[in-house]
């Protein structure tokens, strides 16, 4: 037991040294935020515990200079005089504030051997915050008006969206941001014309193609990309998906047969133990000795098995309705299989196995229809036009 908790102590210690050890390394390389991060976690819990100490310097020097570091930063861009700035230096006095925040509720950190508290100089940048958002909200919301009316490619218009996205996350409400939004995205957004094409000479049925056309079921979340199997005329298509058959094959409905002969040993009761001279034998007290009555059976058994497959054949196919080329071709196929077993017996069935009792006294049943066998494989012929949908991308 002793061993075991020395153990421990050994493992706490050196885990506490490495911390530490990371953290100094951070303060040295640069990287403040993950000292200060470091430091506020282990003086979180008990700041004045005597091996948590150098965590308040660590958190002093990291504090310094990462507030220098922001402020020099914040300067050079402002300097430059470049409205695409503004979100960063936004973004850098949102982070000295929120590191204030955090520090904060530490105070007052005492450090035993310079017997002093630590020293956090705090600044107030509320205002240069409400400052700087609202002449990045004025920046953003111009250049995307601007941008909405010249822009030409989908990817413009998403960039469009991001800024307004943003620029509605850090002003609500601003202005008409939500109109806005909506227009960036409609015309960010590729709309595909979606068709069916039956090349076989089986009727296809009408419910398996509104299913597979039902593009609500599919649960897909694509934000650019909308697939519309009924045209509407408001809205210029960008591109064609034809879902087309080209063969479905369907086989003649079977009934297969097979007849087993079974044989099995079995446990049929009991009977005394008998020895050579057909003598009872007994057991210590006197008593006859019981054993098991073992018999041999047989049956003859015989199953039926009847069968019927279909399988649809086809592909998907991607057009560019404005260049008309082929984009790009996906097989698509499924096959789905009817089985139904049953089986009858003559002989005594305790000699047949769990898994062809399981059959015994089922009868035949009426085999499917061709179209009930074309609509049974819709489920996994959706499960595979919603994986081509899924991975393929337009741009």
């Amino acid at each position: 037991m002793k061993r075991i908790l020395l153990l421990l102590l050994v493992i706490v210690f050196t885990f506490s040294c490495g911390v530490k050890k990371g953290a100094f390394e951070n303060l040295d390389s640069g990287n403040y935020d993950q000292a200060i991060n470091t430091s506020i976690k282990k003086l979180r819990g008990n700041k004045n515990k005597k091996g948590r100490q150098d965590y308040v310097i660590i958190l002093e020097e990291a504090f310094v200079r990462a507030v220098d570091r922001d402020i020099n930063a914040i300067t050079f861009l402002e300097k430059e005089g470049n409205p695409a700035n503004l979100e960063k230096i936004y973004n850098c006095y949102n982070t000295l504030k929120n590191r204030q925040e955090r520090i904060r509720p530490l105070l007052p950190l005492y450090h035993v051997e310079q017997a002093r508290n630590a020293n956090f100089t705090f600044d107030n940048y509320d205002q240069k915050i409400i400052n700087t958002k609202e002449k990045l909200s004025t920046y953003l919301y111009d250049s995307a008006k601007s941008l909405l009316s010249k822009a030409r490619r989908k990817s413009d218009f998403r960039n469009v969206y991001n800024d307004l996205v943003y620029l509605n996350k850090i002003s609500p409400n601003y202005k008409n941001t939500d109109d806005l939004i909506e227009e960036a995205h409609f015309k960010g957004t590729d709309f595909v014309k979606v068709s069916m094409k039956n090349n076989t000479n089986v009727i296809i049925p009408r419910r398996l193609e509104d299913d597979l056309l039902n593009f609500s079921t599919y649960g897909l979340n694509d934000l650019w990309t909308v697939y519309h199997n009924e045209p509407q005329r408001s809205i210029k298509y960008d591109y064609l998906m034809e879902v087309a058959f080209r063969q479905i094959n369907i086989s003649p409905e079977q009934i297969r047969e097979r007849q087993l002969e079974k044989e099995k040993l079995i446990k049929d009761g009991w009977e005394y133990l008998l020895d050579e001279n057909d003598e009872f034998v007994r057991d210590e007290e006197g008593n006859k000795i019981k054993i098991d009555k073992m018999v041999t059976v047989r049956c003859e058994y015989y199953e039926f098995i009847q069968f019927k497959e279909a399988q649809v054949v086809g592909n998907v196919q991607y057009k560019n309705l404005n260049t008309k080329q082929l984009l790009d071709a996906f097989p698509l196929s499924s096959t789905y299989v009817f089985e139904h077993v049953y089986a009858n017996y003559n002989g005594d069935k305790r000699a047949l196995d769990d898994d062809l009792v399981r059959y015994l006294g089922l009868q035949a049943v009426q085999f499917p229809t061709n179209e009930q066998m074309v609509y049974d494989s819709g489920q996994d012929l959706k499960n595979k036009l919603k994986g081509i949908i899924t991975r393929y991308r337009f741009n």
